[in-house]
C-alpha cells in the first residue's frame, strides 16, 4: 500500500524530468570513474624505480671490459710481431693466431720442444719467437730476449730446456716437466703459486734461476 503511495506521488515527477535525471545519474558515474582514475595515477607517481643513465651503464662496462684483458708483446719469426690486448685468460696460443701465426722462417722444432701453448699469459708478458738457425742461448726465449742461461749463471726457467731444469737441485725430471708446463712465469715466486716446487725446494734453486 506504502509502495503504491509512494509511486503514485513520485512517478509523475519522475516522468516529467526523466532526461534531466537521467543526465544527471550518468555525470555521476563519469564523476565516479574519474576521481578513481585520479587516485590511482598519483599512487604510481609514488613509485619510483631507478635505472641507471647511459653514461653510468657505459662506463661500468667500460671499466669491466678493461680488468678482463692483459697485454702482451710478441716479437720474433711471427708474421706480425707487436703488443696486443687479449682476454685475461689467454693462452700462448692465443697470442700467436693474434700475431698471424708463426713465419716462415720460424724454428717450429724449437716452439714445439720449448712452448706449452696451453699455458696461460700474465699481463706484460713478452713471448720471443727464433728463427730456423738461431743461436738459442743469445737471444730465444719467452718473456725476454735474453739468454737461456745468462752471463751470471742463472737459469732462465722461461725458456730452459727440461736438461738445463733437472740440472737444478731438488729438480727431477717430472718437476722439470711441470716447470716447463707452467709457463710462461712473471715472478720467480710463481714456482710457489702456481704449486710448482714446494718452500724447502725454492730455497735451495731460487739464487740459480732468474726469469730473464
Amino acid at each position: 500500500m506504502e509502495y503504491q503511495k509512494l509511486a503514485e506521488t513520485y512517478f509523475p515527477f519522475i516522468r516529467r524530468h526523466f532526461l534531466p535525471l537521467a543526465l544527471g545519474f550518468v555525470g555521476m558515474m563519469f564523476l565516479s570513474y574519474g576521481l578513481i582514475s585520479l587516485l590511482a595515477s598519483k599512487n604510481s607517481q609514488n613509485q619510483v624505480v631507478f635505472e641507471p643513465g647511459p653514461s653510468e651503464t657505459s662506463g661500468s662496462l667500460a671499466s669491466a671490459t678493461l680488468s678482463q684483458q692483459i697485454v702482451v708483446d710478441i716479437e720474433g719469426a711471427v708474421e706480425r710481431p707487436g703488443v696486443y690486448k687479449l682476454k685475461s685468460d689467454a693462452r700462448i696460443q692465443d697470442v700467436l693466431i693474434s700475431s698471424g701465426g708463426l713465419s716462415a722462417k720460424a724454428d717450429r722444432s724449437w716452439v714445439s720442444k720449448n712452448l706449452n701453448l696451453a699455458s696461460k699469459l700474465t699481463d706484460g708478458a713478452k713471448l720471443y719467437i727464433p728463427t730456423q738457425g738461431e743461436n738459442y742461448t743469445s737471444g730465444s726465449s719467452v718473456l725476454s730476449a735474453q739468454a737461456t742461461q745468462n752471463s751470471s749463471g742463472l737459469i732462465n726457467i722461461n725458456n730452459s730446456t727440461a736438461g738445463e731444469l733437472d740440472s737444478l737441485p731438488g729438480i727431477g725430471v717430472v718437476t722439470a716437466g711441470k716447470i716447463i708446463n707452467g709457463r710462461p712465469y712473471a715472478a720467480l715466486n710463481d714456482l710457489l703459486e702456481k704449486k710448482i716446487v714446494g718452500s724447502k725446494v725454492f730455497l735451495q734453486i731460487k739464487d740459480k734461476i732468474s726469469i730473464y
